[in-house]
C-alpha cells in the first residue's frame, strides 16, 4: 500500500515506535535483574513488535503501523502494571495513551479508530482497579521497590509523556493557524485582485456606454420626430441590453458573496417589456424564425424590479433565440391567479423549437459556466452564467425556474411569482416627468472623459444648471479654492489625482460642500471607500438623468 498520510504522521509513529523499543529494552533489563522471567520474555517480544511497527509506518503502511503500535503500548502497559503492582503507578502512564490516538489517528477520517483506541487503555485501566492489579499475573514485585524505585520513574514518565503530548498539540495547533491565516489572507489578495479587475473593467466598459444611454435620452428629449421616436427608445433600450450582459459578470461575482437586493417599483408590465420584440426581432430575422410575444392586457400596474425582471427575460429569450435554427421563441407572460385588488400569480414562459436539452443535463445548466454540452460553447457561444443568474434571481422572487425539453423538439423554462398590485396612481408618481429648479445653482463636473463631459454638460444644462467642468482631480481641488460652487460631481478614476484624494484634500479646506462620486463599480468595497473618503452620495454610471438630477436636488437643498 503506498502512503495516503501526512509525512508528519509517519514520522510520529516511526519515532513513538522506536522509544518504545528503548524502553522496552530498559524493562527487559529490570524484569532480568528482579528476575521476572516472563515479563524479561515479553518485553523482548515486545521489543520486536515495536521494532516491527517502525518498520511499517517508514513504509507508509500506517493502518498497520499505527494498530501493532497502539495495542503493543496499552497492553505492555497493563502487562507491567500488574507486575509492578498498584505501589508503582504504572498505569498512569495510561494517562498518555488516551490522547494517543488523536495524534496518531485523523479525528475526521478515522473517528473510529480514535473512539476505540481511547477506550482500550480506558478499560484496561479500570479493570487493574477492579482485579487489584491481577490481569495477567498474581506474581508482584517487593512493594519497597515498586514505591522507591519504580513509582518515581513511572510517575516522572507519565508526567514527561503528557507535557510533551501537550506541547505536540500546541505546536500543531500554532501550524495550523498560521496556515488558515495564510490562506485567509490569500483568499482576500485574490478577491481584493478580482474586485479590482472587474471594478478596472466595469469603469472602461461602462464609460462609453454612459455615452450611448446618456444621448439615447439627450435625443429622445430634442422633440424627435414620430419615426425617430421608436428608433431612439430601441438605441436607448439597446444600451440597457449591452449594460445588463455586463451586470451579469459582475452579478456573478456579487452573487458569490452576497445576496440580491430587489428594488420594486409601480410597473406596467405592457409597456415595460414592449422594447423586448423589437430589439430581440433582428437577431430572429437572420436566423429566419419568428419572435412570438404574448401579454395578458388585463394584467393589473404591479410591484415588481422590473430591471431584474428583465434581466431574468432577455437571458432566457437570448438563449432561446441562440439555440433554435426554425421556427419560433415565444416569450408568454399570463396572469393566473389574482386575490382582489391584492396580489396576483404572474406565469412567465419563453418557449422555443430548438435543439432542446438532454434530461441528464437539465440539473447542471444551473451551474456557472456550464452548457450542456461540449459542443454548445463550440457551435453557439456564451459563457454559461446566463443561467445561475437567473436562477438567482427568480430564486430571490421568491419562485424556482422550471425546464420542459425534449431533444430537437424544443424546450420551456416557466417560473410564476407572486407580486402586490399596486395603483394607478402610484404608477403615475414614478413615470410623471419631474421638474427642476436649478437656476442659480452652479455644479462642478469632475470627468476625464470627454463624451461623458458632453453628455454630462447637456443634461445638466437643459436642467438650468451651470457647469464648470475640471478633467482631472487636482484641477478640481485648485477650482474649489478659487470658486463657489454648489456641487460636486466626482469620477473616481481619473489621471494625475484620483476622486478619493481629490475629495480628501477638498475636506481640508471645505467640509460643507457636497461631493457625489460618480462610479461604473458595483462593489461594496468602492462603496465604502466612498464614504470613507468624505464624499456624501453615489450615483452609477451609466446614471439615469432623473437619478442624477434627483440627486443633484437632494444635495443643494
Amino acid at each position: 500500500m503506498t502512503t495516503k498520510y501526512s509525512q508528519r504522521r509517519i514520522n510520529l509513529v516511526f519515532r513513538l515506535a522506536i522509544i518504545h523499543v528503548g524502553l522496552s529494552l530498559l524493562t527487559v533489563f529490570i524484569a532480568d535483574y528482579f528476575e521476572f522471567s516472563w515479563l524479561r520474555n515479553y518485553n523482548i517480544f515486545n521489543v520486536v513488535v515495536y521494532f516491527l511497527a517502525a518498520i511499517i509506518a517508514k513504509k507508509g503502511i500506517l493502518n498497520y503501523a499505527r494498530i501493532i503500535y497502539l495495542l503493543a503500548s496499552n497492553f505492555g502497559i497493563g502487562v507491567i502494571a500488574c507486575y509492578v503492582g498498584k505501589y508503582g503507578s504504572i498505569e498512569f502512564i495510561y494517562m498518555f495513551n488516551i490522547g494517543l490516538p488523536f495524534i496518531v489517528f485523523s479525528f475526521r477520517r478515522e473517528k473510529a479508530l480514535v473512539f476505540l483506541f481511547t477506550a482500550i487503555p480506558l478499560v484496561l485501566w479500570t479493570l487493574l482497579f477492579i482485579t487489584d492489579f491481577n490481569i495477567f499475573t498474581y506474581r508482584k514485585l517487593d512493594p519497597a521497590i515498586a514505591k522507591e524505585l519504580i513509582y518515581p520513574l513511572a510517575v516522572s514518565s507519565a508526567i514527561g509523556l503528557v507535557i510533551f503530548q501537550l506541547i505536540y498539540f500546541l505546536i500543531l495547533n500554532t501550524r495550523y493557524y498560521h496556515r488558515i491565516e495564510s490562506k485567509r489572507l490569500e483568499a482576500i489578495e485574490a478577491s481584493n485582485a478580482k474586485s479590482e479587475f472587474l471594478s478596472t473593467m466595469s469603469h472602461e466598459i461602462r464609460t462609453p456606454l454612459n455615452a450611448v444611454i446618456g444621448l439615447s435620452h439627450i435625443l429622445g428629449d430634442n422633440n424627435p420626430r414620430k419615426d425617430q421616436i421608436q428608433n431612439i427608445e430601441a438605441l436607448n433600450y439597446s444600451g440597457k441590453i449591452l449594460l445588463n450582459l455586463l451586470n451579469n459578470v459582475l452579478d456573478f461575482s456579487k452573487m458569490q458573496s452576497t445576496t440580491i437586493e430587489l428594488d420594486n417599483i409601480p410597473t406596467n408590465l405592457l409597456t415595460a417589456t414592449k422594447q423586448i420584440k423589437k430589439i430581440h426581432e433582428a437577431s430572429c430575422l437572420r436566423k429566419g424564425i419568428t419572435m412570438n410575444l404574448e401579454i395578458d392586457e388585463d394584467i393589473p400596474v404591479v410591484w415588481l424590479d422590473i430591471v431584474r425582471f428583465n434581466q431574468v427575460i432577455n437571458n432566457l429569450v437570448t438563449n432561446a433565440i441562440k439555440f433554435t435554427d426554425d421556427g419560433s421563441v415565444t416569450l408568454r407572460i399570463r396572469k393566473i391567479n389574482q386575490t382582489g385588488k391584492k396580489t396576483l400569480t404572474l406565469l412567465t414562459e419563453i418557449i422555443d423549437t430548438g435543439i432542446g436539452i438532454p434530461k441528464d443535463k437539465q440539473e447542471t445548466i444551473w451551474e456557472a459556466f456550464t452548457q450542456a454540452s461540449t459542443n454548445t460553447n463550440r457551435l453557439y457561444g456564451g459563457t454559461g452564467l446566463g443561467l445561475p443568474i437567473v436562477k438567482s434571481i427568480v430564486n430571490t422572487m421568491g419562485s424556482e425556474v422550471k425546464i420542459e425539453s425534449e431533444i430537437n423538439k424544443g424546450s420551456r423554462f416557466y417560473f410564476d411569482v407572486e407580486l402586490n398590485i399596486a395603483s394607478e396612481k402610484e404608477l403615475k408618481k414614478t413615470v410623471k416627468k419631474k421638474t427642476y429648479s436649478f437656476e442659480g445653482k452652479k455644479v462642478l463636473l469632475v470627468e476625464d472623459n470627454l463624451i461623458n463631459v458632453m453628455v454630462g454638460k447637456q443634461i445638466l444644462e437643459k436642467a438650468k444648471l451651470t457647469v464648470d467642468v475640471a478633467n482631472d482631480g487636482a484641477i478640481a481641488v485648485e477650482k474649489l479654492k478659487e470658486n463657489e460652487y454648489d456641487v460636486v460631481l466626482m469620477d473616481i478614476q481619473m489621471p494625475v489625482m484620483d476622486g478619493y484624494t481629490a475629495t480628501v484634500e477638498i475636506r481640508k479646506f471645505n467640509k460643507n460642500i457636497p461631493i457625489l462620486a460618480l462610479s461604473a463599480s458595483v462593489f461594496m468595497e468602492v462603496k465604502e471607500k466612498i464614504s470613507e473618503c468624505g464624499m456624501n452620495g453615489f450615483i452609477f454610471k451609466p446614471f439615469d438623468p432623473q437619478d442624477l438630477l434627483d440627486q443633484i436636488e437632494a444635495a443643494v437643498k
